[in-house]
């Protein structure tokens, strides 16, 4: 397929593991650009209380910015044992300016002792075009939290995830093996046979 016979599609995120997931998921036919393409857009505030708010919020904000489909992605970590924290705070679960490890330390922490270790990744992606909201999709895995971690691979709290059914974190997969199981590779082939539909 030519360079002109793509599909463009601009990811609302300035987070180059997601770029470089979306990459993998949706494979050649498409051309995948982040926010690097759009140095001066402002930081996007994610002040919306859940998925789809924030999703929706950073896709509005991107589209009018860029001439084709704007893709925007929200998701984090439900536990049950926490009543569904650290979700729509997943990347801020110990603070604004938190690493991924001490998010994941925190986790840890505020699960020691527990039995309870059921949880669940969720995404949901909002699609916008020429400044307009177009819809949402959505894609969610349950699993359960790992009492260490686990694995080279992935990013965020992959290492400290088990999808339901398996015995390895998300961080001990393959990438290929870890998108047939995603929550975003699930809400992803939603929104690519939405895109091949109306292109």
């Amino acid at each position: 397929m030519t360079e002109v016979s793509k599909q463009r599609l601009l990811l609302a995120t300035r987070n180059a593991h997601k770029t470089r997931e979306v990459r993998e998921i949706l494979g050649a036919d498409w051309i995948v650009e982040d926010l690097s393409v759009l140095p001066d857009l402002p930081e996007i505030e994610e002040t919306g209380e859940t998925f789809e708010e924030n999703a929706k919020l950073k896709a509005l904000a991107a589209a009018p910015h860029y001439d084709g489909w704007v893709l925007a992605d929200d998701s984090g970590l439900e536990v049950d044992a926490l009543g569904g924290a650290p979700g729509v705070r997943s990347a801020r679960f110990a603070g604004d300016a938190a690493t991924m490890e001490e998010n994941r330390a925190l986790l840890g922490e505020k699960l020691r002792g527990e039995k309870n270790r059921a949880g669940r990744f969720r995404c949901v992606l909002a699609l916008a075009k020429s400044g307009a909201f177009v819809r949402t999709f959505s894609g969610a895995v349950e699993g359960s939290i790992a009492g260490e971690e686990s694995g080279q691979g992935g990013f965020g709290y992959d290492p400290l995830f088990v999808p339901e059914g398996e015995t390895r974190t998300f961080a001990e997969m393959g990438p290929e093996e870890k998108h047939a199981l995603s929550h975003r590779g699930r809400a992803l082939r939603a929104a690519a046979d939405f895109l091949r539909s109306v292109s």
